[in-house]
């Protein structure tokens, strides 16, 4: 726990044990302590939970993985193969955090002809702002300085290997976070943060480092998806139907989208994949949605049961 006068360590207590993972205390709360002993999470203004497994294809809870954040740096190398489907998840569980995203493209020293990549970052980012950088040759750093501002919180989040820590140190001005040199068979860097680090920066804004994430699991995000994939919610719009399933309705406006070449398919794919993951862990999480979904299938049975028996009738 960091205080005004350093770091201390006390104790979770039943708050660590808390049956409700959203209750329990994460990095970047603010909490009350009495001795040595946690006793409350004070109400957070921002949360950045993703879903977790437990030895599972699907997720079976929830994991705060920073609190009270202001700002999400979501790293990639941009000397890797582009991921944009792993960055539009990402952007979905920002925007509903309640934090701002910023993609930070690192190690540009590696890249010859960045541009073909960024251009295909900013398709999927869509209006958040995309920094290149390279820590090693220090460049590119200085625009993100804006963003660290006394009294903010930047999480840094990204797969192992992207850079996180190098980002840190370099912003730092020391190399406060462990790193490891890249591979020579890939030339891609090695896991090394493990757990959640919150540094102080000399101007008074503050830096989360997190571990590298191999998968982006949805735990809600109705709001996130909205704001992610804004273009294709203002497509949808021009439908003719509300309830338009963007299949073989007429008039669907995000079908002839795709079809004219407006609308990329990948991205719309990934769209319906990331809103079905949303409305599935909410029907498993919300009771509300749970008994309506079973109404709807009584309707359905009950429905069935009515029908006449058509092979009796002939």
């Amino acid at each position: 726990m960091l205080i005004d006068d350093g770091t201390r360590r006390v104790r979770a207590g039943g708050l660590g044990r808390h049956r409700d993972p959203m209750q329990r205390p994460a990095v970047g709360d603010w909490v009350v302590v009495q001795g040595d002993a946690l006793v409350e999470v004070l109400p957070r203004r921002s949360a950045l939970v993703r879903g977790v497994t437990e030895g599972g294809a699907e997720a079976q809870g929830a994991q705060v993985v920073a609190a009270n954040v202001d700002r999400v740096f979501l790293v990639h190398a941009i000397d890797a193969t582009p991921r944009p489907r792993r960055l539009e998840r990402e952007l979905v569980v920002v925007h509903d955090s309640g934090a701002e995203p910023v993609v930070v493209l690192s190690k540009a020293d590696l890249c010859a002809d960045p541009e073909p990549l960024l251009a295909s970052v900013r398709e999927s980012a869509r209006g958040v702002t995309v920094h290149v950088t390279s820590a090693l040759e220090e460049r590119g750093l200085d625009p993100l300085a804006p963003y660290l501002t006394p009294g903010r919180t930047v999480a840094l989040v990204g797969s192992s290997g992207v850079g996180k820590s190098t980002i840190v140190n370099r912003l730092l001005g020391r190399d406060a976070m462990r790193v490891q040199a890249i591979r020579e068979d890939d030339d891609r860097g090695r896991h090394t943060t493990t757990a959640r680090h919150l540094v102080m920066l000399p101007g008074g804004g503050m830096l989360l480092d997190t571990p590298g994430m191999r998968t982006v699991l949805m735990w809600e995000g109705e709001e996130g998806l909205a704001h992610a994939f804004q273009d294709i919610e203002e497509i949808a719009a021009g439908c003719r139907f509300r309830d338009c399933g963007h299949g073989t309705e007429p008039g669907c406006a995000v079908r002839a989208a795709l079809e004219s070449g407006a609308l990329d398919a990948g991205r719309f794919r990934n769209y319906r994949k990331v809103g079905r993951e949303i409305i599935h862990e909410a029907k498993k999480t919300d009771v509300r949605l749970r008994m309506a979904e079973a109404r709807r299938w009584r309707k359905i049975m009950l429905e069935q049961r009515r029908r006449p028996d058509k092979r009796k009738a002939r």
